[in-house]
């Protein structure tokens, strides 16, 4: 089945690993069949989250091969509108706060279809994407945005640097949380930076928001690791490395950007850093993740009553990741939905991981006259630009998460 239990820390090889939460198993979540497929059972991965007792990283200790994982990728950022704002917003503030030029050379790790490399390449900057998704890559490359179809590693890195020398920026978005040998990423990372003002940026999903907000959703097998501050800046100062800036930002229900420095003597650490590390210590307590676990049942209990009392056609709009662990940690049921949504083309025409849900456009909506009577949107974290979109529906959408209400 091309998997592997850790049994030490991803980030301090610590032993002293601690389960603080455990959902349902799944299948992979990303793993969408064809109609050809349909009549093959998919393998289910146990998926629980761990805590390392010596530096306090929780991470996710089922590790499934990542070509498994990311060869046929289907998620890709450009079908978002909100993604590509957030991307462009981002570009500029990076570009400013790190003083990028024209002609500085802009690498990305899991750089995907190259949403957020354009917005650099319009400003002029050199621009590499790296990401092991076949045809997510190619497509890529087609667009203008020179992607090599490959995993970041030591060898990757050499590569790029004989033949477009160093990089001034190292992006990596999202990726940072879904490999295991992240000391092997931190490494080629370093060496393949400008060694006098060279900066490695990266965003995750920040553990402290999926927690406070109830997002287990956000638990899959893609996301090895749910970071923290403080254990990552332990853990670039091991690899040599500095972590001198962190932002809270609203991707994914809320995560952070970090700004790590290969030239630490020359820049100062922000303040922020050290009040968010105030902030973990005093939120990410053993009782809190207890509760997690409290309020991931109840709001199991309240989607499911509605559900059932529910009459007439129930759809649902999005098929990201997230819904996989949704649909099977509450224990819903295929029979409950007659189709479900996703405005990416990668996705349409494919059937959901395990529950084999049919995916269509949401032009589907338009086109049958037995309109559905409930739309529940599993893309919560786009609730609000899903719902603009439809302003004539006459149903109700049910938005399950972070707290469930009706629009």
């Amino acid at each position: 089945m091309s998997v592997k239990i850790r049994d030490n820390c991803r980030l301090c090889f610590s032993p002293d690993l601690k389960k603080i939460l455990e959902l349902a198993p799944t299948p992979l979540a990303n793993e969408f069949v064809s109609a050809n497929a349909l009549n093959q059972v998919q393998d289910e991965f146990p998926l629980y989250l761990s805590r390392c007792g010596a530096c306090g990283h929780v991470q996710l200790p089922v590790v499934v091969d990542p070509k498994r994982l990311f060869a046929n990728y289907v998620y890709v950022s450009g079908t978002s509108a909100s993604f590509v704002d957030h991307f462009k917003r981002y570009a500029e503030q990076v570009i400013q706060k790190y003083g990028l030029k024209p002609g500085d050379l802009v690498v990305e790790i899991g750089s995907n279809d190259g949403t957020l490399l354009s917005f650099f390449k319009k400003a002029g900057m050199r621009v590499l994407g790296v990401d092991p998704a076949q045809e997510i890559s190619k497509a890529a490359s087609a667009s203008g945005i020179e992607t090599l179809c490959e995993f970041f590693n030591q060898q990757v890195a050499d590569l790029i640097k004989s033949e477009h020398g160093v990089a001034n920026l190292i992006l990596a978005n999202n990726v940072f949380a879904h490999a295991d040998n992240l000391h092997e990423i931190a490494r080629a990372t370093k060496s393949l930076l400008d060694p006098t003002a060279g900066h490695f940026v990266f965003e995750v999903q920040y553990l402290m928001d999926l927690v406070e907000d109830t997002l287990f959703d956000m638990v899959y097998h893609e996301h090895l690791s749910y970071h923290s501050l403080e254990p990552l800046v332990s853990f670039f100062s091991g690899m040599g490395m500095t972590v001198i800036d962190v932002e809270r930002v609203n991707t994914h229900g809320g995560s952070i950007r970090v700004g790590v420095s290969v030239s630490p003597s020359q820049e100062a650490v922000k303040n922020s850093l050290r009040e968010l590390i105030k902030l973990e210590r005093e939120c990410l307590t053993q009782k809190a993740f207890d509760d997690l676990s409290i309020r991931v049942d109840e709001a199991a209990a309240v989607l499911k009553d509605l559900l059932k009392t529910t009459s007439g056609k129930i759809i649902g709009y999005g098929a990201p990741a997230k819904l996989t662990t949704l649909m099977y940690q509450f224990k819903l049921q295929a029979a409950d939905f007659a189709y479900i949504v996703d405005d990416s083309p990668w996705k349409q025409g494919l059937f959901t991981p395990g529950m084999h849900i049919p995916v269509v456009s949401s032009s589907q909506l338009q086109e049958h006259s037995d309109r559905p009577t409930r739309i529940v949107i599993f893309a919560w974290n786009f609730a609000d630009s899903i719902v603009a979109k439809f302003p004539e529906y006459a149903g109700k959408f049910i938005i399950p998460l972070p707290i469930l209400k009706e629009a």
